[in-house]
C-alpha cells in the first residue's frame, strides 16, 4: 500500500483493477494484528453481494475515482472468500498471499500473533440492507354540502267544464170538448189567465278540501366511482459486474 491509508478512508470507495475497471466496492478493511495498518479490504461478490473477495493492499493508491488495486478482476473474481466480519487465521492469511505470489510479512512468519483481524466498527451497512420505500394511494371519503332542496307551494288557476242537467218548464195548450154538465150558461167575454214558469239554472259554488300530503325525505344512494393518481416506487437493483444485472 502507497502511504498511510486508514480504514475509514477506505470504506465503501470503488475499488478499480489495473486496467481500470470497477471491481467492487469495499465491504470491509483488514488491518494486521501487529501493525494495526490496513492490510486487506474485501469486495462483495456473489449473489446479492454475500460473499466477499480479499484484495491485497499493497501498492494500491487511493484517487479520484476509488482505491487502484495491483490485481485484475479477474484475479480477485477467483480469490478465496468469506462471510465477511471474522478474523482470519494463519492458514488462511497464508493462503491468500499464495494465490496472489506475494511474500508473507515478516511479523507473520516469525510472530504467530502476527494476523489478519477485521477492523471493528469500519465494515459498511449501506450496501447489504436499504430501506425500499413507495407511495400508496390512500382513498376515502369525505361528506361535502352538493346543494339544498325547499319545498314551496303554490297556487296555479286552470278552468274546468262540468255539465250539469238543469230544468225549465214550458206551457201548452191542452185542449178538451165540453161535456152536456158544463154546457150551462156560457157567455163571450175577455178572460185572462197567468201561469208562472219556472226554471233550474246551474248554481257553482267552490269548496277548499285537502286532496294529499306531500313531505320532503331524504335517501341514501350508493354508487361506485373509480379514483387515480400516480405514486412513486423505490426500485432495487444489483450492480455486479461478473454477472448480468438483475433487477428486483
Amino acid at each position: 500500500m502507497t502511504g498511510t491509508m486508514r480504514p475509514e478512508e477506505l470504506m465503501e470507495n470503488a475499488v478499480v483493477d489495473t486496467h481500470g475497471r470497477k471491481i467492487g466496492k469495499v465491504g470491509t478493511v483488514y488491518v494486521a494484528d501487529d501493525t494495526q495498518q490496513p492490510e486487506w479490504v474485501t469486495v462483495r461478490t456473489g449473489m446479492f453481494g454475500h460473499k466477499e473477495s480479499f484484495v491485497p493492499l499493497k501498492g494500491a493508491t487511493m484517487d479520484r475515482d476509488g482505491l487502484h488495486v495491483q490485481v485484475t478482476k479477474e484475479k480477485v473474481s477467483e480469490a478465496p472468500q468469506t462471510d465477511g466480519d471474522r478474523h482470519l487465521s494463519e492458514q488462511e492469511s497464508a493462503e491468500l498471499y499464495r494465490f496472489y505470489d506475494m511474500p508473507a510479512p515478516r511479523a507473520s512468519q516469525e510472530n504467530r500473533g502476527g494476523r489478519t483481524t477485521p477492523q471493528p466498527g469500519k465494515r459498511g451497512t449501506t450496501g447489504e440492507s436499504m430501506t425500499r420505500s413507495e407511495e400508496r394511494l390512500n382513498v376515502g371519503t369525505e361528506r361535502v354540502e352538493t346543494g339544498r332542496v325547499k319545498l314551496r307551494k303554490y297556487t296555479v288557476t286552470e278552468e274546468q267544464q262540468v255539465k250539469v242537467p238543469v230544468t225549465h218548464e214550458e206551457v201548452r195548450l191542452e185542449r178538451e170538448p165540453i161535456t152536456d154538465g158544463e154546457r150551462g150558461n156560457a157567455r163571450i167575454a175577455d178572460e185572462e189567465q197567468e201561469i208562472t214558469l219556472h226554471e233550474e239554472r246551474p248554481k257553482v259554488e267552490k269548496e277548499t278540501v285537502p286532496v294529499e300530503k306531500v313531505r320532503l325525505a331524504k335517501e341514501t344512494v350508493r354508487d361506485e366511482e373509480t379514483v387515480s393518481g400516480q405514486v412513486r416506487k423505490e426500485r432495487v437493483e444489483l450492480e455486479d459486474d461478473t454477472k448480468q444485472r438483475r433487477n428486483r
